[in-house]
Order: structure tokens, then C-alpha cells, then sequence
């Protein structure tokens, strides 16, 4: 029993420093991110699993032998990093919050009517914290299934959900579905921040895309620009607002919604509906892939993932560098970019951190709107799928971030999407504009 009690302590310890140090090898990729992620973003529950272990090898007589209180040694080692990485956790709403005061201003919070400062107040942090896997927000209606591009492609669907007193003229959310261009659906990801945004008073867009193999690019971001035609055709027969919309997105979902925000009103993209508007107020990726480029070659330029490469763009890279430069929002920053909240892991052993990093300092380096930046401690892949403290603390500034795009003031000049009016009552706030 000791020597068991010891190996499974080693097992422990060893979950713990996989989240502290997660591997990028890419012999560990998976199982490391796996391991990291449920661990890293849910320390409560792994600490109190590793207690009732404990308790239970000692109830079983453990620590009769020198290899039980050797186990101890070891599992004591593992509580103290779980709590460490609580710690951790916690001070992501300060990093959050510091990342917007310096891109918005230090006073954005106060620019904001009395209205919308009690519509931004988080909801439910109790429930959260006790059921991280309850992804449903009372009040929130999902109205599912609703295509949105003519023809028969099965992917061609959207979900709206919406508050149910039925609001009019509200902000719109559209919400672009990870999975590495390859798999996901509009109904596994972005949970818990279109529920909280909805919660606040917005209308929430989820579409499905086609994915490759099938679908190469540009085809992933032309449906979602059809997605947001739909939006502007059809979104105010469901209480939103056609003329406000702000995209977000994690890992490839987070590299198409950057996309979105920086190639407004192309024509490439936009193949039969040229003349709509597809400008957004804001764009807010999380872990995004940002640099095509630099994500399927090594230092010496060779390529790597060519496998995913090719199904994702249709040509090597070796054959097509140019077409790789322009599906890479690094590469497309632009001075007319709207504001952009760029939210990173610097745990991610998916999508490096770098790759954040450099985007933001070239959008940065040309754009006329604010760009903030949140690199949150601990934080790895698809770290907001589910309620933990780090992804409630990031969908809690992301909605801070989109309703001050809808009624603050920027004293900069920097192209917030609403101003304050002369003659609105002070209670009642500003009149939004698109």
C-alpha cells in the first residue's frame, strides 16, 4: 500500500508540474496540453482529488512503511504548486483589468452610463466556481439552426441567442468556433462568454463553417463574413443591432475573427455580396493563430505540419509563401483596423505565445484604434471553454471591452464605436451608434 500510495503521488506531482511547466515537444503535444488544461484551469478540483486520495491511502494504513511517508513528501510538493497555480489564476483579473486602462484610458470604466456600469457587474460567480460545466445562463433563449447562406451546404447554419425580455437595437456578438479549421461546431465553444454577454443585454451570433479538407482557404472566412450579411439583414428581427457587431473567436476561430476586423469589404472575400458591409466595432481573439508563416515553418524556413498546412490552404507553402502572407492577420494590419483586445496564454503549447506577441506589436505599430493586450499568466489553450476563474475573469473584460466600445468616449481620437450626445440623460446613458 505504501508503494502504491507513493507511485500515485508521483503521478500527482507529476499533473502539477505538467501545468507549470507544460512540455512543447512535439512528441508530448497532446497529451501535455490535455493534462495541463483541465489541471491548470481547474486546481480546486484537482487539489481536493488529490486530499481524498490521501486521506484514503492513510485511512489504508500508507504510511506504515518509509516509502508512505515519502509519498506524503511528494503530494505535499503537488498541493503546494495546485495552490500556486490558484494564485495564479486569481491575479488574472488584475492583468486583465491593466491591459484595458492602458489601451482605453484609466478612467474607460467611468465613461460609461449608469446603465451599462450594472449590465458589466459579473453574474453567477458562485454557481460558476461549483459547476464549471454548466454552460447554460437563465434568462439567455438559443434560437438554433437558421441558415444563413443560400444552397444546400450543411454547415450553413447559425444560432442566435438572445435575452428573453426580447431586447431591441442590442450589440451584437458574433462568436467564430476554434478546432483548427478542421473540427468544431458553433454549439461546443464560446459558452460561457456568449452566455455572459447575453446575460448583459447583447444578442450572441454562433455560425458553423465549412472545414478542411474539403474546404480550403479563403472558404472559412468568406462563410463568416456571410454569416455577418446575414447579421445585417436579418439580426434586428431578433432584438440586435445590425449597424454594432463585434467579433470574437479562440485559436482558429481567434485567427478568422482577427481576419474579419482586417479585411473589412474586400472583394476576394466576399464573392456575390460585395456591396455589404462587413466592417465590425471591435474584434476580441483569444489564443489566435496569427502568423500562418511562421506557424508552418521552423527557424531555418522548412515547413512543418505540412499535413495540416495542406488541407488548411490547399498548396505547400513551399510552392505558395504569398497565399500563406495574406491569410495571416499579421500580415494584413491596416491604420483603419477597428479596436482590437488580444487575449493570449503564456502557457499555450498550441499556438506560441510569440505569435501574439508579434501581431500586436505590428498592429500596434500602424493602427489609428486602440489595441489592448492581456498575456495572462498560466493560461494555456482553449483555456475559456469552460468556467474557471482565468475564463470568467477574460469574458468579464472582454464585455467590459465591447460596452465601452458601444458607449464610451475616446478623448484620443481612437475610434470607439459610440459617443456620449449632449442631451442624453445622464441615467440613462448615450445613444448607440454603429
Amino acid at each position: 500500500m505504501a508503494w502504491l500510495f507513493l507511485i500515485v503521488s508521483v503521478v500527482g506531482l507529476g499533473f502539477t508540474a505538467n501545468t507549470l511547466w507544460p512540455s512543447r515537444r512535439l512528441v508530448l503535444f497532446g497529451q501535455s496540453f490535455f493534462a495541463a488544461w483541465l489541471t491548470g484551469e481547474l486546481p480546486g478540483y484537482a487539489l481536493a482529488i488529490q486530499l481524498v486520495i490521501t486521506a484514503a491511502f492513510i485511512k489504508l494504513g500508507a504510511l506504515a512503511g518509509i516509502a508512505g511517508f515519502a509519498g506524503l513528501a511528494v503530494i505535499a510538493v503537488s498541493w503546494a504548486g495546485l495552490i500556486w497555480i490558484m494564485v495564479v489564476a486569481h491575479r488574472s483579473a488584475a492583468v486583465l483589468d491593466r491591459s484595458l486602462a492602458d489601451a482605453l484610458g484609466h478612467d474607460y470604466l467611468d465613461q460609461l452610463p449608469s446603465t451599462a456600469q450594472r449590465q458589466i457587474v459579473p453574474k453567477g460567480r458562485l454557481r460558476k466556481r461549483f459547476f464549471p460545466f454548466w454552460l447554460r445562463e437563465p434568462g439567455v433563449e438559443r434560437i438554433r439552426n437558421l441558415r444563413y447562406a443560400d444552397g444546400a451546404a450543411r454547415r450553413h447554419l447559425l444560432d442566435v441567442y438572445r435575452p428573453r425580455d426580447r431586447p431591441d437595437r442590442a450589440p451584437v456578438l458574433l462568436q467564430i468556433h476554434g478546432g483548427g479549421w478542421v473540427i468544431g461546431t458553433k454549439g461546443q465553444q464560446g459558452l460561457p462568454i456568449m452566455n455572459e454577454f447575453t446575460a448583459a443585454g447583447w444578442v450572441c451570433v454562433a455560425p458553423n463553417y465549412r472545414l478542411s479538407p474539403k474546404a480550403t482557404f479563403p472558404d472559412h472566412l468568406i462563410d463568416n463574413k456571410r454569416a455577418l450579411a446575414w447579421i445585417r439583414e436579418n439580426i434586428a428581427d431578433y432584438g440586435g443591432d445590425p449597424d454594432f457587431v463585434v467579433v470574437t473567436g479562440g485559436s482558429a476561430g481567434g485567427h478568422l475573427s482577427a481576419l474579419m476586423g482586417l479585411t473589412a469589404n474586400d472583394p476576394e472575400y466576399q464573392p456575390g455580396f460585395e456591396s455589404v458591409d462587413t466592417t465590425v466595432a471591435g474584434c476580441v481573439p483569444f489564443y489566435g493563430v496569427y502568423d500562418l508563416v511562421d506557424m508552418f515553418t521552423d527557424a531555418d524556413g522548412h515547413p512543418t505540419e505540412e499535413t495540416l498546412a495542406g488541407w488548411l490552404m490547399g498548396t505547400p507553402i513551399t510552392e505558395d509563401r504569398a497565399a500563406y502572407e495574406r491569410a495571416s492577420p499579421r500580415y494584413r494590419v491596416r491604420p483603419d483596423a477597428p479596436p482590437f483586445f488580444v487575449i493570449q496564454g503564456d502557457h499555450d503549447n498550441l499556438v506560441p505565445v510569440d505569435q501574439a506577441r508579434r501581431f500586436v506589436t505590428a498592429l500596434r505599430a500602424v493602427s489609428d484604434r486602440p489595441v489592448a493586450y492581456a498575456e495572462i499568466a498560466g493560461a494555456s489553450h482553449a483555456f475559456d471553454v469552460f468556467h474557471s476563474v482565468r475564463a470568467d475573469n477574460a469574458v468579464n473584460a472582454a464585455l467590459r471591452f465591447g460596452t465601452w466600445l458601444r458607449y464610451g468616449v475616446d478623448d484620443r481620437g481612437g475610434g470607439v464605436a459610440a459617443q456620449v450626445t449632449a442631451d442624453a440623460p445622464a441615467d440613462e446613458g448615450p445613444t448607440p451608434r454603429g
